[in-house]
Order: C-alpha cells, then sequence, then structure tokens
C-alpha cells in the first residue's frame, strides 16, 4: 500500500548530493521504480510516479538525464548543427524536433558561432552518443564527411555532391533561383542582377541557376559578389548605387542579404518596388515580418526535416545501406518587394 511522504523526507545536508536511493527511501518505493519514472517508461501508477517526483523535489534531487543515456545501449539522440544567426536553420530544427518527436528520437543541437566552429560542434554532439547527425549546409570537405560516416549516419540538408553514405536533403537551388528570375522576368524587367553568396554552401548552384534562366529569357547576366549576411548585402548594394547603374531588379542569396540590400536602398532614397525589386530565398520568418514583406523562395523546411529524420531513421532502425538523396521543388512566396518595373503597369 503507498503511504503518504513523511515529515522527516526534507533536504539532504548540503555536504551530501541526494541519489536515486535517496529518492526510492523518501517515497517508500523501490530504486528499480525510480529509475522507470525518471526514464518515462512503463510500469508504475500515475500515483506512484507523483509520489517519486515529490520525494525527489522535496529531497533535492535532479535527475541527469545525460547520465541516464549513458548507462544505455541506446541514446535515440539525434545530433543537429546549426548556426545560431540564420533564422532559417532555426526554423528546420523546429520542424526537425518535431519529426523527431513522432518517432521517439530526440534532438541534441551543437551550435555554431563565431567563435565555435563546426568541427567543434560536431565533437560535442560525438561526445553525448548522438546515433546519427543532421548536417545543416556543411562545409566539411568530402573526406571528413566520408569519414564521419564511416562512424555513424550522416544527412546533410543544401549540399550536392556529397561522397558515399551520407544521405543528403535539399530543394533544387538552380530551379529556386529561376523561378525568382522567370517571376521578375514576367513583370517586365529585363535588368536582374543576382548577388551571390561567395564562397558558402549551395551559392555556385544558385549562380548557375541564375545565368541560366538570364540565358532562357535571352538576357545578360550579372553577378554581384556577396555573403549570407545583412552585411554582405549592404555592400553589395552600396557597389550597385555608386556605379550609377542600379539595375531594375536583384536576385539574392538569401534572405538575410535580401534584408541588407532592401536597407541600403531605402535608405539611399530608391523607393521598393516601384523603382527597383528584390528577391530573397528561404523565405525566412524575417521575410515574413510585416514591414518587410519580403518575396522570397521557400525551402520547405518543413518537408526537408521528414525527409532527413526518415532517412536517419531508416539507417539505425530499417538497416539501410545504400546512399539516398531526396530532391524537393522549392516553391516562390511572392509579397511586396517586387513589382514592374517604372514605366511598365500591371
Amino acid at each position: 500500500m503507498e503511504q503518504p511522504l513523511t515529515a522527516g523526507t526534507g533536504p539532504l545536508p548540503a555536504t551530501r548530493r541526494p541519489t536515486m536511493k535517496d529518492v526510492a527511501v523518501a517515497a517508500g518505493v523501490s530504486k528499480a521504480l525510480v529509475s522507470l519514472v525518471f526514464r518515462n517508461e512503463p510500469g508504475a501508477s500515475e500515483q506512484t510516479r507523483l509520489r517519486v517526483m515529490e520525494a525527489a523535489a522535496a529531497i533535492g534531487y535532479r535527475h541527469n538525464r545525460t547520465a541516464s543515456r549513458l548507462a544505455r545501449t541506446r541514446t535515440r539522440l539525434i545530433g543537429v548543427t546549426m548556426t545560431l544567426r540564420n533564422s532559417f536553420h532555426g526554423e528546420l530544427v523546429e520542424d526537425l524536433q518535431a519529426e523527431a518527436d513522432e518517432v521517439g528520437y530526440e534532438i541534441a543541437l551543437g551550435t555554431m558561432t563565431r567563435t565555435h566552429d563546426e568541427r567543434r560542434a560536431l565533437e560535442t554532439l560525438l561526445e553525448f552518443r548522438c546515433e546519427a547527425v543532421i548536417l545543416l549546409g556543411p562545409e566539411l570537405t568530402d573526406d571528413e564527411l566520408g569519414v564521419l560516416a564511416g562512424q555513424l549516419p550522416v544527412v546533410v540538408i543544401g549540399r550536392q555532391q556529397l561522397p558515399p553514405g551520407v544521405d543528403a536533403v535539399r530543394t533544387d537551388d538552380a530551379d529556386g533561383i529561376g523561378r525568382a528570375v522567370d517571376h521578375l522576368v514576367g513583370l517586365g524587367h529585363r535588368s536582374i542582377v543576382h548577388v551571390d553568396g561567395g564562397t558558402g554552401p549551395v551559392a555556385e548552384p544558385r549562380r548557375r541557376g541564375y545565368r541560366a534562366a538570364m540565358r532562357r529569357h535571352g538576357l545578360p547576366d550579372r553577378v554581384v559578389p556577396g555573403d549570407y549576411t545583412e552585411d554582405g548585402g549592404t555592400r553589395a548594394a552600396h557597389a550597385l548605387l555608386a556605379a550609377g547603374d542600379l539595375p531594375t531588379a536583384a536576385v539574392a542569396a538569401n534572405d538575410r542579404s535580401a534584408i541588407g540590400i532592401l536597407d541600403a536602398v531605402v535608405r539611399a532614397g530608391v523607393r521598393v518596388p516601384q523603382d527597383f525589386s528584390i528577391v530573397g530565398y528561404d523565405d525566412s520568418a524575417l521575410a515574413r515580418l510585416g514591414h518587410i514583406n519580403l518575396t522570397s523562395v521557400s525551402q520547405v523546411p518543413d518537408q526537408q526535416a521528414r525527409y532527413a529524420v526518415a532517412a536517419a531513421v531508416q539507417r539505425l532502425d530499417g538497416n539501410r545501406t545504400e546512399t539516398r538523396e531526396v530532391v524537393l521543388p522549392p516553391q516562390l512566396v511572392v509579397r511586396a518587394t517586387t513589382g514592374p518595373p517604372r514605366g511598365i503597369s500591371r
């Protein structure tokens, strides 16, 4: 028969950290039953679970989830590397977490910052004994990816031409940029510049897609060096303004770059979209803000997340060994930063 907690189950002396055994004594149950409760496994009634949690709180016990995972054969953790300043990565991680929850896995994040690079982020995930990793736009070499894939399943989101053994999920970047160019040409634009992503991930296929689309419409291409930051977009816009030859439209490598361009041209007195149209890439939360309202290309992050988690789980639980690549069609989302060039009414 289960008994209520007694008055003698207060916090332990500060000189000793409470253990799971202390929780069991305080709750009047076995240590094995306490372990079941903290692992959230079946075998304990709701009343017992409540007793255990109350006892743990009363004596100041804090469950170490990392230690619990290390004690088990499997961690059911999927590691994800992400760049903190990349808002699109943040959206992808939300979708990845939702998909992992559906199949009984958890997500561990390896974050990249100015002082914490991709390799260090991966080291952290490996120390946590992640069973697979999903890499968002990685910059590792093919050799490094191949070595990593020899240790655990690796799924890459947003990169082409990967070594054998590495699964890939991405949208068709060339097609996405092509859709942006088609949209602008359809509005009447003939002078369209591409502010590229420099040496960043997927910059080359997006440049290629822009040039192919311009050729398809019989228009001259013009690529301005940039990167994936607001500062990169601002620098590119300043270069265009200083040259005195501002095109009627620009397709940026991503939304952050597009917002940098938007800020620079508006500050210079250029009206958007009346004098100048801008298309971004990613359809990020920034693009959807009411005061920005940026036309952008969506990479359908929910679909990418679904296929990426499925690819990892198929290797872990389904013993799949063949390499797979999933290429999804992007979607153009038209908002307020694009319109016909001056002199053309629609």
